[in-house]
């Protein structure tokens, strides 16, 4: 898809449209979680891509610097964003045998991660459990509010994720969102075959026999905007910062424009004009 795409900003707004959709049927609204309404996994990078580049210089003879390692990490990473964590581990098993070492199981590097990531996660639930931080200082800006004025126009709401299943439901509940989806909240599964985002909005498709134009699709990640647009759905991408420290935000923007964005929004500050637009009223 082309960066370039010509685009225009509604009026005094940073909501930026570059695609007129068919306005005035969304009945249906699907989201994902990570860095779309929740920044519990805020900075989840900071973890995988250091994991990714120890295990390819222990399990391989490698004669690249840890920083050359590094760069080639970070790309294939940020280019999976969107699917299921399984996916950038299988990419990792390649990378290992590429260089001549003998892969674990990318379940086996799953659960490395895991390991790694979620004391960080735990300690901000914690935190979050103790009174230490409010809830709204771990949602993307106004994501709260802006599926409660969905819910308002009687829209049905479905949770899409790539992480383990387990973890979206518990998180989806400390963050006080969990009972906006009445049609469902669906992650990861260790049989990673049986869920994917695409499997999600084929079943909505089909349920309610919907039009694209009647099926709204919202993330910061690619593999959610393609799945919308291959089905002729309206894709709102989500640029929202992340605090990682691969300069990963710009090319998060670019990415989702190229996989086909029609409208582009950095958090949800704006829902009342975002959705004056959508609903055409």
């Amino acid at each position: 898809m082309d960066t370039q795409r010509k685009s225009y900003f509604l009026d005094g707004t940073a909501i930026e449209i570059f695609h007129e959709v068919e306005r005035g049927k969304i009945g249906h609204v699907v989201f994902d979680f990570d860095g779309t309404i929740s920044l519990i996994r805020d900075g989840w990078q900071n973890v995988m891509v250091p994991m990714m580049v120890d295990i390819i210089l222990a399990e391989t003879s490698t004669n690249e610097t840890r920083e050359e390692l590094e760069k080639i990490v970070v790309e294939y990473v940020d280019g999976l964003t969107g699917k299921q964590t399984i996916y950038q581990m299988m990419q990792l098993g390649e990378e290992v045998k590429k260089r001549g070492g003998q892969p674990k199981e990318p379940l086996d590097y799953k659960d490395e991660y895991n390991r790694r990531l979620l004391p960080i996660v735990n300690e901000r639930i914690a935190k979050l459990e103790r009174g230490e931080i409010k809830a709204e200082a771990l949602h993307v800006p106004m994501s709260l509010e802006f599926l409660q004025r969905l819910r308002e126009r009687k829209v049905k709401l479905y949770l899409a994720s790539g992480t383990d299943i387990e973890f979206v439901e518990h998180e989806a509940k400390l963050l006080g969102v969990a009972d906006y989806f009445d049609g469902g909240i669906f992650g990861a599964l260790r049989a990673y075959a049986n869920f994917s985002k695409a499997m999600v909005i084929q079943k909505i498709l089909k349920d309610f026999n919907l039009s694209g134009s009647e099926l709204l699709i919202v993330g910061d990640g690619y593999v959610e905007i393609e799945n919308a647009k291959a089905i002729d759905a309206i894709a709102v991408g989500v640029a929202s910062a992340e605090n990682n420290i691969y300069n990963m935000n710009m090319d998060k923007r670019l990415r989702l424009i190229r996989a086909g964005a029609d409208i582009m929004i950095s958090d949800f500050q704006e829902a009342d004009r975002l959705l004056e637009y959508l609903f055409d009223v």
